[in-house]
């Protein structure tokens, strides 16, 4: 299923980001969107109810079931798996260091001091990282 199967069967849906949706949830007597739909590159959906709905409430008050938030796994052939994110927590320790670099740069040069050519190599480095960083995740400007 794609998202836009059980996005046709809710009410008040309004696109808040590419491939992210709030709507009110169909589970209770939703006043204002609480519900937030998303689709994954890999066509899974992901529901999550910011009223306390679970899940399979907010499927079933619409006719659906778990297994439509996933996409039909081929089974002539086996897949070749897709390359797998970082965990977040992977990335925010590399995030850390860089940023830590960027601050003791920026104490230096705001206390009056001056970067070696090789502190300032380490800084263009964490830069690009931090810049690569938000690029990858898909929030840049």
């Amino acid at each position: 299923m794609t998202s836009a199967v059980l996005l046709s069967r809710l009410d008040g849906v309004r696109q808040t980001w590419p491939d992210r949706w709030l709507a009110r949830c169909p589970a209770h007597d939703d006043k204002r969107p609480s519900l937030s739909v998303r689709e994954l590159d890999d066509g899974r959906v992901l529901v999550h109810d910011f009223g306390g709905c679970a899940v399979t409430d907010v499927l079933a008050a619409v006719g659906l079931e778990l297994d439509a938030l996933f996409p039909e796994k081929a089974s002539s052939h086996r897949q070749r798996g897709s390359r797998r994110p970082f965990p977040a927590a992977d990335v925010l320790r590399a995030v850390e260091q860089e940023v830590l670099i960027a601050a003791v740069a920026a104490s230096c040069l705001g206390n009056g001091g001056l970067l070696s050519d090789s502190d300032r190599a380490r800084l263009l480095v964490a830069a690009g990282r931090l810049y690569a960083a938000v690029r990858g995740s898909g929030y840049a400007r």
